[in-house]
């Protein structure tokens, strides 16, 4: 072979080489593009026509089972509703929700496993959590509070800082956190969830049960042997939330709770769930 014909086939070789690094670049960025598109939670929703929310199913007033639905219905059910019918009107496109009962320990996960979309989960915004998650605006304006039964000497926070003091909350809380900084002295003991903490107050395993005052509004509007007692001792507010990263979903979430607001639909919502509420006056928290 001669030389020349040696430089030909070399050259030839060189510009398959960059034709083929060239395409492979431009199938890599492709794929990339296609993966971002795939993993637009928005967009996704606006494809399949369906917004899925994790709610609480064990949560009164907030997400519970209905013996007459079997569905959870609440407060955070109502409002991821009217979110999504909202977003479906910013976006033109027809949404319905769809919701997966969640728990305090998996609803993270569950967002994060792409298994829904949104949380509305009376989930307290944290610096911890918003490390791993996108929060909507503050939704609700919760605090921490203290359950007792009646008659029981415990009024305030400071009662229980004592050693033979045990205080009750639920696991994956960020109760449990603030309960052992406002009283370090207490025992503290984490149940599953919110019902089973409550059973645990019945039946005397503590002295209260600790958890967002509202939450604890739910369990006194049904039982008359307790009380909520001490006021808020701390400022903790509830917002939705999305997979991290998910700007354009957060966006639209925002959105559509600012209208909610302002048509009078949050407020009637409000006024719905935490109205007839004894000792709750439903309008404070409007503010």
């Amino acid at each position: 072979m001669s030389k020349l014909h040696e430089r030909r086939v070399g050259l030839v070789a060189s510009i398959v080489l960059v034709v083929v690094l060239v395409g492979g670049i431009a199938l890599g960025l492709n794929h990339q593009k296609s993966q971002a598109r795939n993993n637009d939670s928005l967009e996704t929703i606006k494809t399949t026509h369906v917004m899925r929310w994790g709610v609480k199913s064990d949560t009164r007033l907030f997400g519970l089972i209905s013996p007459k639905t079997g569905q959870s219905e609440g407060f955070d059910v109502d409002v991821a509703r009217a979110v999504t019918e909202q977003i479906a009107k910013q976006t033109g496109t027809k949404i319905k929700p769809e919701f997966t009962p969640v728990t305090t320990s998996s609803k993270i996960q569950l967002l994060k496993n792409n298994q829904v979309d949104a949380v509305a989960a009376s989930m307290t915004i944290t610096p911890e959590r918003a490390k791993v998650v996108d929060f909507s605006k503050p939704y609700f304006p919760a605090g921490q509070s203290l359950l007792v039964k009646k008659g029981s000497p415990i009024k305030s926070i400071k009662d229980l800082n004592r050693p033979d003091a045990t205080i009750i909350g639920v696991m994956g809380t960020t109760a449990l956190q603030t309960t052992k900084q406002f009283a370090p002295k207490a025992k503290v003991i984490a149940m599953p969830d919110n019902s089973q903490a409550f059973s645990a107050l019945q039946s005397g395993q503590g002295d209260a049960m600790t958890t967002d005052n509202a939450i604890l509004y739910g369990f006194s509007s049904q039982s008359p042997n307790v009380q909520v007692v001490g006021g808020t001792f701390t400022n903790q507010p509830y917002g939705l939330a999305v997979n991290k990263g998910q700007t354009r979903l957060q966006r639209e979430v925002d959105q559509a709770l600012v209208t909610i607001r302002q048509n009078g639909t949050y407020e009637r919502l409000i006024k719905k769930w935490f109205g007839n509420i004894p000792g709750l006056d439903w309008r404070e928290l409007l503010k």
